[in-house]
C-alpha cells in the first residue's frame, strides 16, 4: 500500500469502480471457459490536450495500490448475487486475485500519441475487470499533471509556481490529485494542506479580499496580517485600487514593519484582477522607489501558459505565480483507451487488431516493445520507436517508419536507446519501487530537458516522431490487408 506520510494514496477499495460491461464481459468469458486465456491491452491515447507537444504520464502511485488491494469484498459480492450472477462465478470472484503483468511509462516522463503508457498481459478475465479504474486513474493524473508542466514550460525558471487549484477541482479526491500531480510536473508547493501533508510540506498561501473586508480599512487589515505573519507577509492589494490604495497601503505596513524592526526579508504583495502586465510593473516601481526592493510579486488570476507567455512579452514584473483552473481543471481531456492487442491461443501470441476508415484510429497491434532515441551527441530526444517484442534491433544504423504514412521515413544514427516501459507487476506481484513524489518532479524536470524547445512549444508546437522499425510497420501494414480480407 502507497502510504504519503501516514495517508494512504486510495481512500477506499475501489475494485468495483467498474463498468457493468466489463463483468457482464467477464462473466461471458467465465461461463465459456475462457478465464484462463491470456490477453495483453495497450494503454494510449490519441491526442494531445490543448494541442500541445507532449503529455506528462501519471496515475501509477494510485494504480499501483489499486492493484495491490484488488478484492471483491462480502459487499460487493452481496450485490453480483442480488443482480442475478450465477453462484459459479460469485465463487471465482470471491477468491479472485490479479495475477497478471503490468509494464508502464514511469510517472513524470514526457510520452506522445498512440505509443503504449501502460500494457497489461493478463488472464482475460482480470485485464478486463481493471480496465475503467486504471483508465480513470490515469486519465485524471495525466491532465492535472500534463495542465502543470504547460504552466511550468512557460514560466521563467526563477519563478516559482504554487498550485492553488483544489476549489476548482470536481471534488475532493481530484483536488489531491491536481495538488500532488502539480508537483510531481513541478509546481514548487500547494496551498491544499491535506495534499502538502500528505507530502509531508507545508502549504503554501497569503491571504483572501474576505481579510481586508473584515477590517474597518485596508491599512488595518494588512498592519494586523504583518503582525501575526512577519515572517512571511504577503498582502492581498487588489480589493479596492491596486495602485490607489493596495501598494500604498502595503508600503506603509512594510515602513512600519521596518521601523519597528520586524523581519522584511519574506514581504511582498499578491494581485489577483485586473491587467496584471501593466499592475505588477506599476506596482514594481513603487515599491523599489519606497526603498523595498527585496519585496516579491505574486500574481494570479486564471493563469493559463499563454497568458503566462502574455505577460512576460509584455514585461510583467513578478517572482511566483499562483495557479489554479489550469491545473485542477485544465481544458482539454487525455482521453486514454484500452485496447486489445494480442491473445494468446495455443501458447502461441495472436496479434489482435481494430480497424477504422480513419487510420489515426487503427489501433498499433501485437504485444509490443517501445524505445526512446536519444541523439548521443545532444542528449535530445529523437524519437519512441515501437517494435514486435522479440525483434533484433540494429542499434547503429536504424530506419524509423511512421505509424500511418509508410512514405514517411527516417535513418537516425549515433544514437542511444533506453526502454520506456518498466515492469510494475509480474505475476500479480509488485516488482517496483515508485519513487516519492519530490523525486518524480526531479526526474520530471530531467526528462523534459531532453525534449527539444520546438516540441514544448505552446503554441503550434513541432509533431515529435512515434513511429517504428520497418519490421513492425510492414507486420502491421500486412494485418491491416489480412483482417479486411476477412469482410465480405
Amino acid at each position: 500500500m502507497k502510504i504519503y506520510n501516514g495517508y494512504e494514496r486510495l481512500p477506499r477499495n475501489y475494485t468495483t469502480m467498474t463498468d457493468e460491461y466489463e463483468m457482464t464481459m467477464a462473466n461471458g468469458y467465465f461461463i465459456n471457459n475462457k478465464q484462463k486465456e491470456e490477453a495483453v491491452f495497450d494503454i494510449f491515447f490519441r491526442k494531445i490536450p490543448n494541442d500541445g507537444g507532449y503529455a506528462i504520464m501519471a496515475g501509477l502511485d494510485k494504480i499501483i495500490p489499486f492493484i495491490q488491494n484488488f478484492k471483491f469484498d462480502e459487499r460487493a459480492i452481496d450485490y453480483f448475487r442480488r443482480k442475478g450472477y450465477q453462484e459459479e462465478f460469485i465463487n471465482y470472484l470471491k477468491h479472485f486475485k490479479f495475477t497478471g503483468d503490468i509494464y508502464a511509462i514511469p510517472d513524470g516522463t514526457p510520452v506522445f500519441p498512440n505509443e503504449p503508457i501502460i500494457t497489461i498481459k493478463a488472464p482475460l478475465i482480470e485485464a478486463q475487470i481493471v480496465e475503467t479504474a486504471i483508465l480513470s486513474m490515469v486519465n485524471g493524473a495525466m491532465e492535472h499533471a500534463t495542465g502543470a508542466r504547460r504552466i511550468v514550460e512557460a514560466t521563467p525558471k526563477n519563478v516559482g509556481i504554487m498550485e492553488f487549484g483544489s476549489r476548482r477541482a470536481d471534488g475532493c479526491e481530484a483536488a489531491i490529485d491536481a495538488s500532488i500531480y502539480g508537483i510531481m510536473a513541478g509546481c514548487i508547493g500547494t496551498s491544499n494542506i491535506l495534499a502538502a501533508d500528505m507530502l509531508n510540506m507545508k502549504a503554501m498561501g497569503t491571504q483572501a479580499h474576505s481579510w481586508i473586508e473584515s477590517y474597518s480599512s485596508e491599512y488595518e487589515a494588512f498592519l494586523s496580517y504583518a503582525k501575526v505573519y512577519s515572517n512571511n507577509c504577503i498582502l492581498l492589494v487588489d480589493t479596492i485600487d491596486t495602485l490607489k490604495s493596495g501598494v500604498p497601503n502595503a508600503i506603509k505596513v512594510f515602513k512600519y514593519m521596518k521601523e519597528h524592526q520586524m523581519n522584511i526579508n519574506n514581504i511582498g504583495i499578491r494581485i489577483d484582477s485586473g491587467d496584471l502586465a501593466y499592475l505588477s510593473k506599476e506596482a514594481r516601481k513603487m515599491l523599489d522607489e519606497a526603498g523595498f526592493p527585496q519585496a516579491k510579486i505574486c500574481l494570479s488570476n486564471g493563469l493559463t501558459a499563454e497568458t503566462i507567455e502574455s505577460l512576460i512579452t509584455q514585461g510583467a514584473k513578478f517572482d511566483s505565480l499562483g495557479v489554479g483552473d489550469h491545473i485542477s481543471k485544465p481544458n482539454g481531456r487525455m482521453g486514454c483507451v484500452y485496447k486489445e492487442v494480442a491473445l494468446k491461443q495455443n501458447d502461441i501470441w495472436i496479434p489482435k487488431i481494430k480497424l477504422s476508415n480513419d487510420n489515426i484510429k487503427i489501433v498499433n497491434p501485437d504485444y509490443k516493445k517501445l524505445y526512446r532515441a536519444y541523439d548521443k551527441k545532444t542528449g535530445f530526444a529523437l524519437a519512441d520507436i515501437m517494435t514486435r517484442r522479440n525483434e533484433d534491433l540494429n542499434k547503429n544504423n536504424l530506419t524509423i517508419v511512421s505509424i500511418t504514412d509508410y512514405l514517411k521515413r527516417k535513418n537516425i544514427q549515433n544514437f542511444a536507446l533506453i526502454e520506456l516501459q518498466k515492469p510494475i507487476f509480474i505475476h500479480g506481484e509488485l516488482v517496483y519501487d515508485d519513487p516519492e513524489i519530490i523525486q518524480k518532479r526531479e526526474y520530471c524536470n530531467n526528462q523534459m530537458s531532453t525534449l527539444y524547445p520546438e516540441i514544448k512549444r505552446t503554441k503550434m508546437p513541432h509533431e515529435y516522431y512515434v513511429d517504428g522499425t520497418e519490421e513492425y510497420v510492414n507486420f502491421k501494414n500486412d494485418l491491416i490487408i489480412k483482417t479486411r480480407k476477412l469482410v465480405k
